[in-house]
């Protein structure tokens, strides 16, 4: 991975009505030239739930734009992988994945500083979006998922800046490695000690990994996927 990557696209998007149901949603976005970013996200992007969207640990999505081959491989060359923003990423970004980001990263991207806090947790509404009904699932077993980062230090962000890797606390955990963790190896109990207290790693995921422990449990994600039991 190259410690220097440019951003292919930077998208924002309102809140608009998604699906037959007509939910208010923020995953549609377009491309801008320039944005300012503060510690809760790009002025004038939006989230539909802001209980669970958006805020302090998820201020910035990010996507591998090299992740649309696979999916137009998968689902067809459906109009919504038409163009980058189809998962509603705000930095679309060829060259850097799952594999190369590691939580707690802190990456200079413009005027600003960003720090990798978690993955993302796919949620029904991708299955409205794409008009697959398990599309949350697939993304979730594929890995490609995609990362958030929250914000260090706020500023301008413009169109083809560079991400430049500044400081990177945990090699060992890569993004890929946490979402093993989340979704697959799930009662690996070394790797959840490490990261109930992985430095960079939002609150709710180090409170999530210290529940597992100490439940010995794994959370139900029928709801947040639009499954039912």
């Amino acid at each position: 991975m190259r410690l220097k990557q440019s951003v292919n696209r930077l998208l924002i998007g309102g809140v608009a009505p998604l699906g037959p149901r007509a939910v208010p949603s923020g995953i549609r976005k377009s491309p801008v030239a320039s944005a300012e970013l503060g510690l809760t996200g790009f002025i004038g992007d939006k989230q539909g739930d802001p209980k669970r969207h958006g805020g302090i640990e998820k201020a910035v999505h990010q996507y591998c734009l090299d992740h649309y081959a696979f999916w137009r491989k998968e689902l067809g060359d459906l109009d919504v992988l038409g163009q980058p923003g189809a998962f509603g990423e705000n930095l679309s970004v060829a060259g850097m994945n799952e594999d190369d980001i590691c939580v707690g990263d802190q990456w200079a991207l413009g005027d600003t500083v960003i720090q990798v806090s978690q993955a993302r947790q796919p949620c029904w509404k991708l299955n409205t979006r794409f008009g697959v009904p398990d599309m949350a699932r697939r993304l979730q077993h594929s890995g490609k998922t995609g990362w958030y980062y929250r914000v260090l230090e706020p500023g301008l962000v413009r169109e083809n800046d560079q991400l430049h890797l500044l400081h990177r606390p945990n090699p060992l955990w890569p993004i890929s490695r946490l979402i093993t963790v989340l979704y697959t190896k799930t009662r690996d109990r070394r790797a959840l000690e490490a990261m109930s207290v992985l430095e960079g790693l939002s609150d709710g995921w180090q409170r999530l990994a210290a529940r597992r422990l100490e439940t010995g449990q794994t959370e139900d994600w029928s709801s947040r996927l639009g499954e039912r039991k």
